[in-house]
């Protein structure tokens, strides 16, 4: 029982509370990001459905079929980095397989992703029309790779399969899941929790729940106020406190620490077999949330000099137009990052627009859900200096940064705003109250 989840005191909490039936039906396994609260949370559904001791192997139907996710009492739905995971176990399972293992879990990676269209959470929306002859495409590939029997041997039909696979789930993922969790999807799935389940228990998994407009909210706490006894909901966020009180007051907490280094490690070397050094980390966070997405095609190793070019290229020309009351932030932030954003060899701008251009150019029109990543390494890159100078203005200036780069997120992620027209906007707010 949960002997897959590495360093985490959360998961014997939640053991002690299953086994001394202390077990309350709805919770929230908060924490960090890749702390291991979805796999927590898929874990405990196999758990709570098991036939026998709850072991991860388990010979039972009910936990073979949690192990590939495919139990009809299993709905999750909620944004996450579904690409970023998915390229990087089919990397493992193309370096191994003969791995039975890694076939497992890239096929659990894509499932991940498929239950966010389950026809439960479907029905009724706008959207799907738009996704069915994808939907049907990704269901058929993945039907033939599961069929994938143990020492295949890796070749050009089976790459081929592998990448078709990757390709649909970034379709899936750019077109089909949206920032915020849509109020219909609430309240599909509480009219699913109401019908009987086919094994012991269903189980609904809210992923980021924190990101939730007030009809879907409200929907949710509806079904938290008399939740059916043979279902458990489990809510995911970063930040406790992101959740509404009304609805945290139905919840049971559980908190999942940011692991340490070492651990990630192990996690890298066990899961990918892999290992990653430390050292070569460029931003702050979790050392497997960067292995993860170092699979990406705008990565990291690529936006992180993007992002230090992007912001010696503000301060200069915020700079430029008030030469006599420069910041010390602003002189520490250009002395941090010149040296970088020189390696990139990218031209200099002498303008806002093209500081826009010049970043839809180097990063490929943000590709893949890229934009909210680079704005984040922005933020680390701003928060890293600010932590080291002794300056007031430092504080002021991450207020600065923080707001109009979620009102960026926002207008691209919620509100489709064009993504030239949103980093402009973001430019100019930027460039104005910088210094």
């Amino acid at each position: 029982m949960f002997e897959n989840i590495i360093e985490q005191g959360a998961v014997s909490q939640l053991q002690n509370d299953i086994i001394s039936k202390r077990f309350a039906p709805s919770l929230l396994f908060y924490g960090p990001s890749e702390s291991g609260k979805g796999s927590a949370a898929l874990e405990l559904a196999r758990v709570l459905s098991c036939e026998n001791d709850s072991a991860w192997k388990c010979g039972c139907s009910s936990c073979e079929k949690h192990r590939y996710l495919q139990h009809d009492d299993l709905l999750a739905l909620g944004k996450r980095s579904f690409s970023a995971e998915i390229a990087a176990y089919c990397s493992v399972f193309l370096r191994n397989t003969s791995s039975m293992s890694a076939k497992l879990l890239f096929f659990r990676s894509l499932r991940k992703l498929q239950i966010r269209f389950s026809p439960v959470l479907l029905e009724d929306d706008p959207k799907a029309g738009k996704l069915v002859s994808v939907l049907q495409s990704f269901d058929e590939k993945l039907n033939e790779f599961l069929l994938i029997k143990e020492n295949t041997e890796k070749d050009t039909a089976l790459e081929k399969l592998c990448g078709a696979l990757v390709k649909d789930a970034l379709v899936l993922e750019a077109d089909g899941i949206s920032a915020n969790i849509p109020v219909n999807r609430i309240r599909q799935a509480a009219w699913w929790c109401r019908l009987a389940p086919n094994g012991k228990k269903k189980i609904l998994i809210i992923e980021n729940a924190e990101n939730m407009k007030e009809e879907a909210r409200n929907s949710l706490l509806k079904l938290l106020e008399e939740p059916p006894s043979t279902v458990s909901i489990v809510l995911t966020a970063q930040r406790r406190e992101a959740i509404i009180p009304t609805i945290l007051s139905r919840l049971r907490p559980y908190r999942f620490l940011k692991r340490s280094i070492e651990s990630e490690k192990e996690i890298i070397r066990r899961v990918f077999q892999d290992k990653v050094n430390e050292k070569e980390k460029k931003t702050e966070g979790s050392l497997i949330n960067a292995y993860i997405e170092s699979f990406l095609p705008q990565n990291t190793e690529k936006l992180y000099p993007l992002a230090a070019w992007f912001i010696c290229s503000l301060v200069r020309i915020a700079a430029a137009g008030n030469a006599k009351s420069v910041p010390v932030i602003i002189t520490a932030l250009k002395e941090r990052y010149a040296p970088i954003a020189g390696e990139t060899g990218i031209e200099r701008a002498e303008k806002s627009s093209g500081i826009v251009k010049t970043l839809l150019v180097q990063s490929g029109n943000f590709e893949n859900d890229s934009l909210p990543r680079f704005l984040k390494i922005c933020l680390d890159l701003i928060a890293s200096v600010s932590r080291e100078a002794d300056d007031p203005g430092c504080v002021a200036l991450n207020g600065v940064f923080k707001k109009y780069i979620g009102e960026t997120v926002t207008a691209v992620d919620i509100l489709n705003q064009n993504t030239t027209l949103a980093l402009e906007s973001l430019v100019h707010k930027l460039k104005t109250n910088m210094v």
